[in-house]
């Protein structure tokens, strides 16, 4: 039997090897996720090119799954650094990872990363147009722009970013309501500034028939981005990034009809007071379909610190219905990461991740700290380093600082409650001197 799309397949009935893959991983009944990846609540990015594609589910009933953003720019052009955060990132974990690269042989890197990478791979197609016709921003015609869609598609990447949803209307009416930080998002930017100096309708929004054809063609998954996404806290929630939410909802629907896999893109900067209430919003607007956020950032003002603010933020969200935390690493707004503020970043979002799990009582997720928490209480060290999500640094941590005693670390010595309690319970005596 023959699909188009995931979602397509689901529909028809048809169980793919890759929800076979998912449901095994998820731990989830085969006809329970075909009928979310048919209701569009489940996408699984998995373009038909992508032969060495390890899939994964995203949606608010699966485990949530964490995002790499990586790349290389004008200032810093070494692929290989880029190939080594790659590496981290799959040997770390993490599910997917955007190639956000806008210099350099873009189509090299991204052919690299498609025939060796394993984890679903996203772009933001509108970056590479810019590096591809190397001309000025005015000039590119619409035409071109969805051309460097199709390239896209057509090398095998699993999502890709689109910013449909600020299109002339929604334009104007952003530029009535006046910003603290205006649009802060690249690709938004990007497109503004094209509509700007052209007088165009936005190409993604113009010719969205036309791009839904291409990623029935592929199978590519929409992420439909967030052009007016807050980048403070002062413009989080405003009408311009509800405004279009709305539009994004609709354009959901549009793609749903021809079976395309789609996810929505979220904020951004926010309050926490706020993030529960934008995902219920999301949910509702967007009918379930599975969301995807950039922290959020629940404070301005820790620059070289955004790892945390972002975990604090993201694990609020994926708590409260997101199904994709896109990493943000101790470099946010200050420069490229490294391969080490890489790590953090995915470091924190994990810790997001899973702490989210357990309060939204996905399946198994409490059993690790569980066993984590049985190790501890036997004083078990090398249990709790197999269980850590850094074995390295929790090893490294207590090599740095040798107790007196096996049983206890050097914070308390023999004064240790865990060692004590162990031996009061036990019925034998308590040595603290």
């Amino acid at each position: 039997m023959t699909y188009t799309t995931q979602m397509n397949a689901a529909r028809a009935g048809i169980a793919t090897k890759e929800m076979e893959t998912v449901a095994a991983y998820e731990g989830m009944d085969l006809q329970k996720l075909m009928r979310e990846v048919a209701a569009g609540t489940i996408v699984i990015p998995a373009n038909k090119n992508h032969k060495c594609l390890k899939p994964f589910g995203i949606g608010n009933s699966l485990k949530t799954k964490i995002n790499v953003n990586l790349g290389t720019s004008r200032d810093c052009l070494n692929l290989d650094v880029e190939m080594k955060k790659v590496n981290q990132a799959v040997s770390m974990g993490a599910e997917a990872i955007m190639d956000l690269s806008s210099f350099g042989d873009t189509q090299t890197f991204r052919r690299k990363l498609v025939a060796e990478c394993p984890a679903i791979l996203g772009t933001v197609p509108i970056y590479d147009a810019i590096v591809y016709y190397n001309k000025a921003l005015r000039d590119i015609t619409s035409r071109e722009w969805i051309d460097i869609f199709k390239m896209h598609a057509e090398d095998g990447v699993d999502f890709m970013t689109i910013h449909c949803g600020i299109n002339r209307s929604t334009a104007d009416r952003f530029k009535a309501m006046k910003r603290q930080m205006n649009i802060v998002s690249r690709g938004g930017s990007l497109i503004f500034a094209w509509m700007e100096a052209t007088g165009c309708e936005n190409p993604f929004f113009e010719y969205y028939d036309e791009i839904l054809d291409i990623c029935n063609e592929y199978d590519v998954t929409l992420s439909l981005g967030d052009a007016c996404r807050p980048g403070c806290l002062k413009d989080a929630s405003d009408i311009s990034q509800i405004e279009e939410l709305v539009t994004l909802g609709e354009l959901t629907a549009r793609a749903w009809k021809k079976d395309v896999q789609v996810m929505i893109e979220g904020p951004g900067h926010m309050p926490m007071d706020q993030i529960q209430a934008n995902m219920k919003i999301q949910q509702t607007i967007c009918k379930g379909a599975p969301f995807y956020v950039l922290g959020p950032l629940v404070t301005d003002i820790a620059p070289g610190y955004d790892h945390i603010t972002s975990a604090i933020g993201g694990a609020i969200a994926a708590a409260s219905g997101a199904s994709f935390l896109c990493y943000v690493t101790p470099a946010e707004h200050l420069r490229l990461p490294n391969v080490n503020d890489v790590k953090e970043g995915i470091m924190a979002s994990k810790i997001a991740a899973h702490a989210a799990d357990i309060a939204k009582g996905i399946k198994g997720a409490i059993d690790w700290d569980n066993q984590m928490a049985e190790a501890r209480q036997k004083l078990d060290w090398k249990t709790q380093f197999d269980l850590a999500l850094d074995p390295e640094k929790a090893k490294r941590y207590r090599a740095e600082s040798k107790p007196e005693r096996e049983d206890t670390c050097t914070m308390c010595g023999k004064m240790c409650s865990v060692r004590n309690m162990n031996a009061v319970l036990a019925g034998e005596d308590v040595d603290v001197v």
